[in-house]
């Protein structure tokens, strides 16, 4: 199926992976709408990278009212009115509470995130960009966000290897695995030519793609 076939498209990958990117530079390539998270809008997440245990509730339930409403007014009306680009995917917003809340938290956000579910669409492809801790740390650091500079490396490898592990068992959608350690697809037209010619010639409900150097 032609990359332009797929009404629902979401981009995922651990901070640094390059997911957001990657989605605008599909969204303007296939005329489709562009649903993009919105990190600054969260006037709690750099005071979490500051000092994560007293802020990561508040962080955590920020993101998922946000994602939730975002998700929730996706309607398939849009999806058939030219298709729908995203930088996330709500069932992957349990992954980074297990990362930073304690057990009393965590325990209060499942049962918030179950009560407020939305009936979201099914996305027609997920491509979901993986990333050495080396790189994501590099690309993070390049980017010079202002709040992101409290990042720990040792934060970045455990959320590379939680996303791993949360597609390892992914299921719901059909699923591109992108090793992005070696690709640019921002700023190299042929690697961007590449992906979507993957994408065309996927076959299966789970296929990889990497190109080592």
């Amino acid at each position: 199926m032609s990359p332009e076939k797929y009404r629902y498209i979401v981009v995922e990958g651990p901070i640094g992976a390059g997911k957001t990117s990657l989605a605008r530079r599909l969204s303007a390539h296939l005329g489709k709408a562009l649903l993009l998270e919105d990190p600054d809008a969260n006037p709690f997440l750099a005071r979490f990278y500051e000092d994560s245990r007293r802020h990561a509730l508040a962080t955590q339930l920020f993101f998922l009212f946000q994602r939730a409403q975002q998700v929730g007014g996706l309607k398939q009306i849009d999806l058939f009115e030219g298709g729908t680009v995203a930088d996330f995917i709500l069932d992957k917003d349990p992954l980074f509470a297990s990362l930073t809340l304690s057990d009393d938290e965590l325990h209060l956000y499942q049962q918030i995130y179950g009560h407020l579910m939305p009936q979201a669409p099914t996305p027609d492809l997920v491509i979901y960009l993986q990333a050495s801790a080396e790189k994501l740390v590099e690309r993070v650091h390049k980017r010079g966000v202002a709040y992101e500079r409290n990042i720990s490396e040792q934060y970045l490898v455990r959320l590379a290897e939680a996303y791993s592990r949360f597609f390892y068992q992914f299921s719901a959608a059909p699923l591109l695995i992108v090793n992005s350690d070696h690709l640019n697809f921002i700023d190299d037209a042929g690697d961007f030519d590449l992906l979507l010619r993957r994408i065309t010639e996927m076959r299966g409900p789970r296929e990889f793609f990497s190109r080592g150097e």
